[in-house]
């Protein structure tokens, strides 16, 4: 005989603080963003600058990159409520993070394009003037960084008090349990993705001024276009491992997260069954930041051993919001 019941959870679609936190700090980054694109790419063409137009034409894609952040947000929010998200709308915004990563491999294949058209056919740069503008790009990236890290820091503080009973935690092996949520519980994939465009700004900024002064002191013209490679480089191992995280997410892959381990120790060394019952069938996938969906199927002839059972010893598991079991007896597989 078999039993299977779900939990009797439903999403939680509330669009929290620390989302709107993220939304507003998007939204304001992507502003400032546009506007300094606007002067970087004139300037760029106007003083003949590879490093500067560069910066500018990158800072275009960064721009439209971080504007889909903020829509990512302002998405979810919008359909918080929908009933056709069965676990939410928290995967929008890992589908931005993603495009943007896919957004940053453009922009690399870019600089390096049109630093090695450069490097065939140098032209005069009037390094003064570019310079400038450079640093003052370099000061707006600097002035989003650190919109975007207090955004993230809000939401850091609104999820840090949303824990339960923290004798729940006492009941498993808690150290565990509690190191792997304060390393992944407040991982913002879209804002993460928002943060590494602004920072690729940054960085570039910085190439093209230590570019410019080369040539501009020492004569080193070619400094421009290296810098261009350099900083090419640079941004295509940066989105490298954001396509890694926000694929893994949306292809469901997380059968090697703590979390599966945990789930079969706390059913292995549950206090009240003499013999833990044998795991059948497990699946485990994310659907919040630090929330995960659970089907599980078990294998025992202990009556004592039902699904209400196997819920109640995974309870104290609280990223474990939707857990279905069903729990199977030798007679029903013999």
């Amino acid at each position: 005989m078999s039993a299977n019941t779900p939990s009797d959870w439903t999403p939680n679609h509330t669009f929290d603080d620390g989302n709107l936190a993220a939304e507003r700090g998007t939204r304001l980054v992507m502003l400032i963003t546009a506007l300094t694109m606007v002067v970087e790419i004139v300037a760029g063409w106007w003083f003949n600058s590879m490093a500067l137009l560069a910066d500018g034409w990158h800072m275009s894609s960064h721009a439209l990159a971080i504007g889909l952040s903020a829509l990512a947000y302002a998405a979810a929010r919008r359909y918080a409520d929908d009933p056709r998200f069965a676990f939410g709308t928290w995967k929008i915004e890992i589908l931005a993070g993603f495009a943007s990563a896919i957004f940053l491999i453009g922009v690399a294949a870019a600089m390096l394009f049109g630093s090695f058209e450069r490097l065939l056919a140098p032209q005069e740069i009037r390094f003064a003037e570019a310079i400038t503008v450079a640093v003052i790009g370099l000061i707006v990236n600097i002035v989003c960084a650190m919109i975007l890290n207090r955004a993230g820091q809000h939401g850091h503080e609104h999820h840090g008090h949303a824990h339960h009973d923290p004798q729940a935690h006492a009941d498993t092996h808690g150290h565990h349990h509690r190191s792997h949520d304060h390393h992944d519980h407040h991982h913002d994939l879209n804002l993460r993705a928002a943060y590494l465009h602004v920072i690729v700004d940054a960085a570039t900024s910085v190439l093209a001024i230590v570019a410019l002064l080369g040539g501009m002191l020492y004569g080193w013209n070619w400094l421009d276009p290296v810098m261009g490679i350099v900083g090419a480089v640079l941004v295509a191992r940066w989105s490298q491992g954001l396509i890694r995280d926000t694929a893994r997410v949306l292809l469901d892959r997380e059968m090697d997260h703590p979390v599966v381990a945990e789930i079969r120790h706390a059913l292995a060394t549950h206090p009240c069954w003499p013999v833990a019952p044998h795991i059948i069938d497990l699946h485990v996938w994310r659907v919040g930041r630090n929330r995960f969906a659970v089907i599980i199927g078990v294998l025992s002839d202990d009556r004592a051993i039902t699904p209400t059972a196997v819920k109640r010893a995974l309870a104290p598991h609280e990223e474990l919001i939707h857990v279905s079991v069903e729990v199977n007896r030798p007679t029903d597989v013999a």
